[in-house]
């Protein structure tokens, strides 16, 4: 009897997770939207950043059909000062000369030349609860 597998690639997210400027760092964080610190993410469109886990910490983006989170170091620099990304509108954009800029609905470069998206994290929702982890 032969078996025949599919092979599907996961080029995609090996080049992703294998990127060398970022941490695979192991954490997880609990975000109640009911409260006051994250009420926004509660309406589509809305990001917050969220500080200490991950490599610079979380941008957390809520698409009008579900939460995104992005690690908030820049994918595409080595970590320092400037790598920290902040968030402009639906764009997440480093402080570095010149600025990397990344969408937030895909974590896709805005740039031609990026060689990494935006860095995600596994995201469960029920409620009024947002778990994020990794």
């Amino acid at each position: 009897m032969l078996f025949v597998f599919p092979f599907f690639s996961c080029e995609d997210d090996d080049l992703r997770r294998d990127n060398p400027n970022l941490l695979n760092l192991r954490f997880e964080i609990t975000l109640n939207t009911s409260l006051p610190a994250y009420n926004q993410l509660n309406f589509a469109g809305n990001a917050i950043y969220y500080p200490g886990v991950a490599n610079k910490g979380l941008i957390v983006f809520n698409t009008g059909g579900g939460i995104l989170a992005w690690d908030a170091a820049d994918p595409n620099l080595t970590p320092r000062d400037c790598s920290l990304l902040s968030i402009q509108g639906f764009e997440a954009v480093s402080n570095c000369d010149p600025p990397n800029s990344y969408d937030l609905y895909s974590g896709q470069p805005n740039q031609d030349g990026l060689q990494y998206p935006l860095y995600s994290y596994r995201v469960q929702e029920s409620g009024n609860t947002i778990r994020i982890f990794n």
